[in-house]
């Protein structure tokens, strides 16, 4: 009896001992482990999470209404009547999304005036510093068209690079254009450049022939170029800074004089307000383009750009009231109509929506140890988990999971024959 009770506890407590020992191995697969060489953060990205981007929703612009007569608006309820300007064509657009809010004839090629200083502007000022300065050549100042404007630029005089620019934007000096465009490589290379820069902003329209805008035979551009021109001139600050300025003084030698912005919606002039928040951009005037005009102005986080292009009545101060007609309804219209187009270039445009696209939708794959992740060609291969790692990784997972429990399960079982064994002895003692 005594010998059975042994045995019965040795068995029980082996018994014991294995339930506690295989406890833990029962438990091991549980809690996951971390990936190896996981990112540096891998948000949840489970559908709905808060962590999740949203992608942008979508909408679809039919470029091909801009090439259309007659206005084109798309109005939600709401929304307030759009103008009716006389201009012959003209663009209301958001400087920010580069949406078209509403436009007319916005493709229509006509002559742009000094409305085309824009894209001269965007293209030579990253080339020097405004502090630069340059001693004017005589050849610098030959060419001028007849009746130009002029800022009164003056051969032997020394100019800062900001005074020449100061006299392109307030003065619509050509003789200032001349002598950045001969700092620049020389006219013709100039003209050259504006067009490449105006293909790489998706304006299509212009063809520049003569870089200050002066009238010369093909050399045309539209409202929705111009319009183009005036997004990426506000997005610049120093073209900003420029376009904005109602006054400057320019240097004459050894003193100085006033000039004035000749945009009137900047400085108020001539009876035609000033326009709340006005950034600029540029005005034009020649007899064959008739006025023209960019414009910006911001309101709140919304900035606008309207491009106007030779009003057929109220004078010559119309385009500054027609502009000013179309700041207003752009302003009183967000959020109240759908874009009829876009000042981004189609290639710019289908870009973003692929990334949009790619960020919304990549494939989503869910390793081994439930850890969801982004797929992609730039995902480390450990943050997909062990069937993107490979056997290798699976088999190294398998190896680092735990402690071993094979030596406590070899001692039980040593144990309990020990015990078997000892019982067997103890039961043939008193048969011999």
């Amino acid at each position: 009896m005594i010998v059975t009770s042994a045995v019965r506890h040795a068995a029980a407590g082996s018994a014991a001992m294995l339930l506690v020992l295989s406890a833990p191995v029962a438990g091991a697969a549980t809690p996951p482990r971390a990936p190896v060489a996981a990112p540096a953060a891998l948000p949840s990205l489970g559908p709905g999470s808060p962590t999740e981007p949203t992608p942008p929703a979508r909408r679809f612009m039919d470029r091909a209404r801009l090439d259309r007569n007659g206005t084109q608006v798309q109005p939600l309820s709401g929304a307030p009547a759009v103008p009716t300007p006389s201009a012959l064509s003209w663009v209301v657009a958001d400087a920010g999304t580069g949406e078209v809010l509403a436009a007319r004839a916005a493709h229509r090629k006509l002559p742009p005036a000094s409305t085309l200083k824009t894209l001269f502007a965007l293209t030579l000022l990253p080339h020097h510093a405004a502090s630069e300065r340059h001693t004017v050549a005589d050849e610098e100042l030959t060419g001028i068209g007849e009746g130009s404007s002029l800022v009164g630029v003056k051969e032997g005089y020394t100019y800062r690079v900001s005074d020449l620019w100061n006299g392109v934007f307030l003065s619509s000096g050509n003789d200032a254009v001349h002598v950045l465009a001969a700092m620049s490589g020389g006219w013709e290379s100039t003209a050259r450049r504006m067009q490449e820069k105006a293909r790489e902003l998706g304006a299509v329209d212009t063809r520049v022939v003569s870089p200050d805008g002066y009238d010369a035979p093909g050399q045309v551009s539209s409202a929705y170029d111009l319009a183009v021109f005036g997004r990426a001139g506000v997005r610049d600050p120093e073209f900003t800074r420029y376009c904005s300025t109602a006054y400057a003084d320019f240097p004459a030698g050894s003193w100085s004089y006033g000039i004035a912005n000749t945009n009137r919606l900047v400085t108020g002039a001539d009876g035609v307000g000033r326009y709340p928040g006005i950034i600029g951009v540029k005005n034009g005037y020649t007899s064959n383009a008739g006025n023209t005009l960019v414009a910006a102005a911001r309101r709140g986080d919304r900035t606008l750009v309207v491009s106007v292009m030779n009003p057929q009545a109220g004078g010559g101060l119309a385009v500054y009231e027609e502009a000013r007609s179309l700041l207003d309804w752009g302003f009183a219209a967000a959020g109240k109509v759908e874009p009829v187009g876009s000042l981004l270039p189609p290639k710019s445009e289908e870009s973003r929506e692929a990334a949009g696209a790619a960020g919304a939708g990549s494939e989503r794959r869910t390793d081994a140890r439930g850890v969801s992740v982004r797929g992609g060609a730039g995902a480390p291969a450990a943050a997909l988990g062990a069937s993107a790692a490979g056997p290798g990784a699976a088999a190294e997972d398998s190896a680092g999971a735990g402690p071993s429990v094979a030596l406590p399960l070899s001692l039980v079982g040593s144990a309990c024959a020990a015990a078997l064994v000892l019982w067997a002895w103890r039961r043939r003692v008193p048969r011999s």
